[in-house]
């Protein structure tokens, strides 16, 4: 290392900042940050269009059902198994330095997917990508916590919400922009130029930041490691499935319960536990543990099922559907930065329950849906949805980040993401299957000419029209039983996320401090000062 470079980690070191100031590049610093982000959670939802291309032996690369399932899942399932690990190593080792090793993976491994010659290939440049994002994701949070005073921090944490929520809703409308225009490889190839511009840009302008030199906690990185994989790896082959009554759902699902559960019992009894457990304790750090877990269980299986409703139900092609999203991402962007102003205003506790009630209104409109409802029905859901996130998430995520020390942001950072991440797909997976179960046991009476293997999924029945397995003059009555029998499972699958938004609105109602309780706790630690 330079002595100029160590010279300029050491001033700009977290450690050094003073509370009340931040970093003088902060804000340069949290858009590279942001850029970095987007692309990860961009990957997490890219690939949600590209579906039937991929499929196609001519224009894709000829991936079959369970293919194309495992090219999304071996990203889900790294990404989920590592972030926590990722967290604690970047407390150790310095988050700038995990960030860059993460973005040149990501870049690598984006390169590598763009050409993929096979799907086994593509699945596992899939994986590898996992590894990276995991390395990123953590860091660019702590790092944020670490580059902001206490007093600025909630509204930039306010704009990385904005960008996770945007990142999630622009993955597919940029893959449907792309596919209308290239080849299927440029979905991965566009991360190549971002992942470049922001290596240079971090290594010019964030500082280098580090937890306490503690004792490194392996054990515990090893458990969150294996619970973690096996845990998510049993959501997926359940929600892949539709049954969670096989070895191989209910066993990794159990390996992964146990393994977390002595992960728990051993942060208790060692002084150097990565994650104090003693946190748990206050019941706002719980409680908005819950809500971001609760929040997106419900919010990301709303998504997956209208990708499917978009696509297939209403005809709408990948560019279309991408676009359809955008309200979504634009509601993000625009009132997640603006939610700190809302809280300060009116308190945590209202801003949350506003926030919670315009989540539960737009999964109340899925409820509604029907094969010809017009476009600005889904627009306008996608739109609340999009502005009871951006103002029911920053509260929480800040929440979660403030009850621990600077020098922990890391794990908490992880901690944050992990629950996003495994309630995403823990949603995706049980709310698919509720979805899965009632459209075999409606579209197995309205279409009883089915093939067995064409009644798991629309997907499924399409595919079995499009390949003759249904007689031509059956094919019309098939495709609209199809529909119906999907709407049905969908209005289902909406009533069962709202229940969820429901639980998330009472924990908010019972735990989130009101703008009362926020000014006193102000109050005495000025006294105490």
């Amino acid at each position: 290392m330079s002595t100029r470079e160590s010279t300029s980690e050491t001033v700009s070191d977290a450690s050094d900042i003073e509370a009340d100031k931040g970093h003088p590049y902060r804000w340069w610093i949290l858009a590279v940050l942001v850029l970095s982000l987007i692309i990860v959670v961009l990957d997490n939802t890219v690939l949600n269009v590209a579906m039937k291309t991929l499929a196609d032996p001519n224009d894709g690369i000829g991936a079959s059902q369970s293919e194309l399932a495992w090219m999304i899942n071996s990203y889900t399932l790294v990404f989920a198994g590592l972030l926590f690990a990722f967290g604690i190593i970047g407390d150790k080792f310095g988050r700038k330095r995990l960030l860059l090793i993460g973005l040149l993976v990501f870049g690598i491994a984006s390169l590598l997917s763009a050409y993929a010659l096979n799907p086994t290939q593509l699945i596992w440049y899939r994986a590898l990508q996992g590894v990276g994002a995991a390395a990123m994701m953590p860091s660019t949070l702590s790092l944020l916590r670490s580059v902001f005073s206490n007093k600025e921090f909630p509204k930039a944490l306010g704009i990385w919400t904005a960008a996770v929520g945007a990142g999630g809703a622009l993955g597919p409308m940029l893959a449907g922009v792309l596919l209308e225009r290239f080849w299927w490889g440029s979905i991965f190839l566009i991360n190549v130029p971002i992942v470049i511009v922001a290596m240079a840009l971090i290594v010019i302008m964030a500082p280098e930041s580090k937890g306490p030199k503690l004792r490194t906690d392996v054990v515990g990185m090893i458990l969150t490691i294996v619970g973690l994989v096996a845990l998510t790896y049993g959501i997926i082959e359940a929600g892949d499935s539709g049954q969670w009554g096989t070895l191989s759902v209910w066993g990794p699902l159990l390996i992964g319960i146990v393994v977390l559960t002595g992960f728990v019992l051993w942060e208790k009894r060692i002084p150097y536990a990565s994650l104090d457990m003693n946190l748990f304790k206050n019941a706002r750090f719980a409680a908005s543990s819950g809500i971001i877990a609760l929040i997106f269980f419900a919010s990301m299986a709303v998504i997956f099922f209208m990708t499917f409703y978009i696509q297939i139900v209403k005809g709408f092609s990948p560019f279309q559907a991408g676009m359809l999203f955008l309200p979504f991402a634009a509601s993000m962007m625009i009132f997640s930065p603006l939610s700190n102003n809302m809280v300060e205003r009116f308190g945590p506790k209202a801003v949350g329950l506003a926030g919670s009630g315009l989540v539960m209104t737009s999964l109340g409109i899925a409820t509604q849906l029907e094969t010809d409802t017009p476009t600005w029905v889904m627009v306008l859901l996608f739109a609340i949805q999009g502005t009871g996130m951006s103002n029911l998430m920053p509260p929480a995520m800040n929440t979660l980040m403030s009850s621990v020390p600077k020098e922990k942001a890391g794990v908490a950072s992880s901690l944050a993401n992990t629950l996003r991440q495994v309630g995403g797909s823990l949603g995706v997976a049980v709310l698919g299957t509720v979805m899965a179960q009632n459209y075999r046991s409606q579209v197995t009476v309205d279409a009883p000419q089915l093939p067995a293997e064409a009644q798991d999924s629309i997907a499924s029945t399409y595919g079995a029209v499009e390949e003759g397995a249904v007689p031509p003059e059956q094919t019309g009555s098939v495709m609209s039983a199809a529909n119906e029998s999907f709407v049905q499972a969908m209005h289902l699958t909406a009533w069962c996320a709202v229940g969820v938004g429901v639980l998330a609105a009472i924990v908010v109602a019972l735990f989130f401090p009101t703008k009362g309780q926020v000014m006193k706790q102000a109050s005495d630690a000025e006294q105490k000062a």
